[in-house]
Order: C-alpha cells, then structure tokens, then sequence
C-alpha cells in the first residue's frame, strides 16, 4: 500500500483534532519535529525493529523529542505506535501541512533566482502570486545561478519559468527549426 494512502486517515486525524482545538500551528511544529527526528537512520532502524514494542517505540520517539511535546500529542504517537505506523511521520506531517494550508488560503510558492531577491521583489511578487493563486502566500527563496537571471516560481502544479536558461533555450529551438 502506499505510504500516501496510509498516512491519509492519520492526518486527517491530526488536523481535525489540532483545528478542534485551535492549535494548528503547535501540532504543526511537533509533526515536523518527529517526522526530522524519524529520519535519522538509527530511529529508522528502531522503528524497524520487531522486538520492541510499539509503546517503547512511541516512548523512544517522545524521548527523543526532549518535553516538546504535549500530552494530546504524545497520545497520538501512541496511537500510531499502536498500529505500527509511526515511521510514517515525515508523509503525514506533509498532508497534515497540505490541510493546514487548504484551511488557511495560503500557499506556498518555491522562488529560483539567479541574484538574490530584494525584500521589495520579494513583496511585489508575493502580491501578484496571492492575486493569481486567490489566497496568501508564503514565498521560500532559492539561489541558482545556473538559470543566468529571471525567476522560476512554483506553486503546487504551477510552474511560470521566467529564466533567461529557458528564454535561451526557446530562442536555441527556434532557430534550428
């Protein structure tokens, strides 16, 4: 089965309880704090371990984690150590942030440039992305000078490639044709 469609009821889970609650963005911040703690290779090997059970399992995973954790959340890691599914973190902190995101009308949108970005660029950009987009966006910069100059914004399956690489790629196809 796919680690999408398992993770799915999970976060579904989690948010509903988390929006219940009004807590959207402190069980944002401990999905993404367990999920990076189960990516590291010896709480992976943990995980994959049949001799422990699952409550030591979740007890490992709470450990780790240093008091970060409230007790709702806690008990969900016990659930899902219950059920043998808590190395799926990392996929359902991710759906769990793609249902936060629905919720708020926000968007993230990825920003490649050449330079880096002023803070007004930055501004101007995110007004116009929010306009086409119909919700708020949260702009994450990148630096690539491979792209020559121009941007490349992503946002979810949207992709506007406004690099100078891509314009003289489109130029080069054009005049071979």
């Amino acid at each position: 089965m796919e680690l999408t469609t398992c993770a799915r009821p999970y976060a579904k889970a989690a948010f509903e309880y988390a929006r219940d609650a009004s807590r959207l963005s402190e069980w944002s911040d401990m999905l993404s704090l367990c999920a990076s703690v189960t990516a590291y290779q010896k709480v992976v090997d943990l995980l994959g371990n049949p001799q422990l059970s699952g409550v030591q399992q979740a007890d490992a995973i709470i450990g780790l984690c240093q008091g970060d954790l409230d007790k709702p959340f806690e008990n969900y890691l016990r659930v899902l150590s219950e059920h043998r599914r808590l190395q799926l973190l990392p996929e359902i902190a991710v759906l769990y942030a793609q249902l936060r995101a629905e919720e708020e009308r926000s968007q993230q949108v990825q920003v490649t440039s050449a330079y880096p970005l002023s803070q007004d660029q930055q501004d101007k950009l995110a007004a116009k992305m929010a306009a086409r987009l119909g919700r708020s966006v949260h702009l994450v910069t990148e630096i690539d000078s491979s792209i020559l100059g121009g941007v490349i914004v992503k946002a979810g399956d949207l992709v506007i490639d406004g690099s100078l690489r891509a314009r003289l790629s489109k130029l080069a196809d054009a005049m071979i044709s």
